[in-house]
């Protein structure tokens, strides 16, 4: 098994977590994002849209982070369950997960910024503030949601999909100096997956850089 990551994206992340939970064994291969080889006809080959990750498994081969992640949960059943076993309990999990995926991530992601500085002319201060603005936006509805939810994780006191979308979310509203005080719910389910093994391994700290 093969994962095509970058140590920073959130996606690649996200996925770095969801094989460690499953207990996989996989190599990396670095798809720089600064150095743009994720724009090379040998990475397109693999994601048309030049996104990361991709992930290889046997012949099969997956985009798509969320995508991936609920793959490796339904290929991979001896190991925990990413999603409760209710119908209506897995819909609450997606909807928290999605809601950073869909609503908050991709208004964020690199090429985004990397759009409002070179086409909008955006200054610092200006894509900080934008970054900003749909963290706060996303995070203010989820911290909702966790009260009515989260028990030691997202939903409960099992990791779930939604704690393996959330904590790449956090580290990079860290990074951004988003002001996190105003979320105890995210904080503290965010503190209680970063103490385990499979999510400290997944950080991007661990990874090969370039």
């Amino acid at each position: 098994m093969i994962l095509y990551d970058y140590y920073r994206s959130s996606a690649a992340y996200r996925v770095r977590i969801a094989l460690n939970l499953k207990e996989l064994d996989y190599q990396q291969q670095t798809v720089s994002l600064v150095a743009g080889e994720q724009r090379s006809a040998e990475h397109l080959a693999r994601n048309p849209q030049g996104f990361v990750p991709a992930l290889q498994d046997g012949e099969l081969l997956l985009t798509q982070s969320m995508a991936i992640c609920e793959y490796l949960d339904e290929r991979y059943p001896e190991t925990r369950s990413f999603l409760p076993s209710s119908i209506a309990d897995r819909a609450k999990v997606r909807a928290m997960a999605l809601l950073v995926a869909c609503d908050i991530h991709p208004l964020n992601n690199l090429r985004m910024l990397k759009y409002l500085v070179s086409e909008l002319g955006a200054s610092h201060e200006q894509k900080t503030d934008w970054y900003q603005h749909w963290v706060y936006q996303g995070f203010d509805a989820l911290e909702q949601m966790l009260d009515a939810n989260a028990g030691d994780f997202c939903f409960g006191d099992q990791v779930s999909l939604a704690d393996i979308s959330l904590v790449p979310q956090v580290y990079n509203a860290h990074r951004f100096e988003c002001d996190m005080s105003r979320y105890p719910n995210i904080n503290r389910v965010n503190e209680n997956c970063i103490q385990l093994k499979p999510f400290m391994m997944a950080h991007p700290d661990q990874q090969v850089t370039e």
